[in-house]
């Protein structure tokens, strides 16, 4: 039941879900899947674990991203569309969920590209922060 999905959850974490847009026009173009688009090497960034005692409450959590120190995301839990025990609860009819999955939620307005050595570094308030640089190669798309 949907109010006991929160005993199912040890934790949280920050994850960056990006997307190869090039790649993703093309494949649309060619009416292909976007899998390539978004399974490359470093494609998802995954913070640190944060124990679920850390936090009081996922809905009530700022999450921000800045690129080469420019703020270009921030964004509140609250705003989720929906509410993170319907989302567990709703997923796990579906879907097996085990020890160590993550379910990625989705991204505060302000989506936009980055380029190969752009410095990205993302966090939540008062939780956790976590830095890297774009990467090269992203996948080319020739079929």
């Amino acid at each position: 039941p949907q109010g006991e999905a929160m005993d199912h959850v040890g934790g949280y974490a920050l994850c960056l879900d990006m997307t190869a847009r090039d790649v993703q026009d093309e494949c649309k173009k060619k009416g292909h899947p976007w899998t390539l688009a978004k399974a490359f090497d470093c494609s998802c960034p995954v913070s640190d674990f944060i124990p679920k005692g850390r936090v009081p409450d996922p809905q009530r959590l700022t999450l921000w991203l800045k690129v080469n120190g420019q703020l270009r995301q921030r964004g509140s839990t609250s705003h989720m569309i929906f509410p993170v025990p319907f989302l567990v609860h709703y997923i796990s009819r579906i879907i097996r969920l085990e020890e160590g999955d993550l379910i990625l939620t989705g991204t505060p307005a302000g989506v936009s590209a980055v380029q190969e050595h752009d410095e990205l570094q993302a966090g939540i308030d008062d939780l956790i922060t976590m830095q890297f640089t774009v990467a090269g190669n992203s996948p080319s798309y020739s079929q």
